[in-house]
């Protein structure tokens, strides 16, 4: 295992990337993140986004969320937090449930960050400006070291990705093209 490091993959769910015009790009480089991970002994924990039937921990306040318990009723929530096929888990490999935007919240990341000894987190997902963003925000908070592989991470807003990757989030993480990544790792 590489040292006190895991590669985070974030809301890669077939009812997320229905955002993208086309997921295809971004699911190779995550693909091709995860297959380096792997062949470095760097654990990947998958993060899912996702709620029981009827969805109880949704609140009608939330802005993002709250319109989803009614249409909830017609959705296979099991579906709902399957990674999408060209990046499924291995057998041993951990998925966490989160409850909102952020991977640490309603999820038990933290105790599994914690158990495993992980300091450093590589964020990958979808969206920069959602659990990307949120979990940056949160990891920067619990003091845990975070690089972002830019070209891992979609959004439905390239400029807003854009001013994510130069303004905000190097201020808190490294921010890193996937084969500088991979050349700093191998």
């Amino acid at each position: 295992m590489q040292q006190n490091t895991a590669l985070l993959v974030m809301d890669m769910q077939a009812a997320v990337l229905a955002g993208l015009a086309d997921p295809k790009p971004l699911l190779s480089n995550i693909a091709t993140a995860v297959t380096h991970a792997r062949n470095n002994n760097i654990p990947v924990i998958y993060v899912v986004v996702g709620f029981r039937t009827g969805a109880p921990e949704i609140s009608t306040r939330n802005k993002m969320f709250g319109g989803m318990r009614e249409r909830s009723s017609g959705i296979n929530m099991e579906e709902m937090l399957k990674v999408h096929p060209d990046l499924a888990p291995a057998t041993n490999e951990i998925i966490v449930v989160k409850r909102r935007v952020s991977a640490f919240t309603g999820s038990d990341l933290e105790v599994i960050l914690r158990a495993q000894g992980i300091q450093h987190l590589i964020l990958t997902g979808m969206a920069a400006s959602g659990v990307v963003l949120s979990t940056l925000r949160e990891a920067a908070d619990k003091d845990y070291r975070i690089t972002i592989l830019e070209d891992c991470c979609g959004d439905r807003d390239d400029e807003v990705k854009g001013i994510l990757m130069a303004k905000v989030f190097v201020q808190q993480a490294d921010v890193l093209k996937l084969n500088e990544w991979i050349k700093v790792n191998s």
